[in-house]
């Protein structure tokens, strides 16, 4: 049989599948996604890939926390989160592996933002999504990826790194490492907001296409990929899309002159976060975004740099100085946050 879990799956829910309609979706790279005809309807059905995230039981926690605590209703956008099984579970488990159902959303996904209002519309989702979840208290959640925005812990891995790196260290290394290494100004600064600012529920993955927006691009439709959402500071999700969105290259990029940034769309990424935040963005909170633009910049820094130096062990890669090449995209667009705040 094609789908050895299927009769499992129908035992656990209350709808049944057409077989004929499974078909393979989208084009992640971490589980095995389809879209399925069902008897309620068009869902998405995952096989979870537990190789990757290890701890799918911390996963379930904060989704049925979600699940009880945040009124979707109100939301202007789906939040679809997965569909509990008749036991009340988000995860149905098989010899063969986990697997999940949650709605489907119809939608487009972009990889890149052309427009400053799309970036104002996805900053504003991303707030709003938070603003959904401000009453949920941070320790409630389970921390899903251990210390994974924590700068200053990605500083020490990266200390290690060099400290155990068996690459040649050439001068154009040296220099790389001496950047990094020299931005402690930054560490010191992230554990300054730690001490002060409220844990609140953060989705940690705010890229562009974490979003279904409509066919033209007038709204978000929904807020996607929703396995990252721990406790976290709100700068976080504002950085990452600083990080992802303003600068004028993709990571990927080694056009060095070329990497800046955009400020028309940084400008709008920030009022949309404030505005889809103003009914819970304190003063310190507003004031921390600028800072979380760079922090988020620099943590991916840290990151790219010190998995070159242990070599090239946990990005993807096409070629064997790209992780070097992207902390190198890094510096470059952390130098230019620095010189407009």
């Amino acid at each position: 049989m094609q789908y050895p879990w299927l009769s499992f799956l129908e035992k656990q829910y209350p709808f049944s599948i057409k077989l004929e309609s499974i078909q393979a979706f989208g084009d992640g790279h971490i589980h095995h996604t389809y879209l399925v005809d069902t008897s309620m309807g068009k869902m998405i059905l995952q096989k979870f890939n537990n190789k990757v995230f290890t701890a799918p039981e911390k996963i379930s926690h904060n989704h049925l926390i979600m699940l009880r605590k945040i009124n979707r209703k109100e939301l202007p956008f789906e939040l679809p989160l997965p569909i509990p099984n008749k036991r009340g579970e988000v995860f149905s488990k098989l010899e063969d592996g986990i697997f999940r159902f949650s709605p489907f959303v119809q939608g487009a996904c972009v990889n890149e933002v052309q427009e400053p209002q799309h970036a104002f519309l996805a900053s504003k989702a991303f707030s709003q999504l938070i603003d959904a979840g401000k009453h949920i208290r941070g320790a409630d959640l389970k921390e899903v990826i251990p210390g994974f925005n924590d700068l200053s812990l990605r500083y020490h891995q990266l200390l290690t790194a060099v400290e155990k790196s068996k690459r040649v260290l050439n001068v154009e290394l040296k220099e790389l490492i001496d950047f990094y290494l020299g931005r402690e100004d930054l560490v010191k600064e992230y554990k300054a907001w730690a001490a002060k600012l409220p844990l609140r529920l953060t989705h940690n993955d705010t890229k562009i296409n974490n979003l279904i927006f409509s066919g033209d691009l007038s709204t978000v439709k929904a807020v996607i990929d929703l396995d990252t959402i721990m406790a976290g500071f709100a700068f976080y999700d504002f950085g990452d899309l600083v990080r992802t969105v303003a600068c004028t290259e993709h990571e990927h990029s080694t056009a060095w002159e070329k990497i800046s940034v955009d400020k028309s769309k940084y400008e709008a990424l920030y009022q949309g976060f404030c505005d889809g935040g103003s009914a819970f963005l304190t003063k310190d909170e507003i004031a921390s975004l600028h800072f979380g633009g760079k922090m988020m910049t620099c943590i991916m820094g840290f990151r790219f740099l010190a998995d070159y130096l242990n070599g090239n062990i946990y990005y993807q890669i096409k070629y064997e100085a790209q992780n070097f090449h992207r902390a190198k995209n890094h510096m470059y667009l952390l130098n230019a946050l620095d010189q407009i705040n």
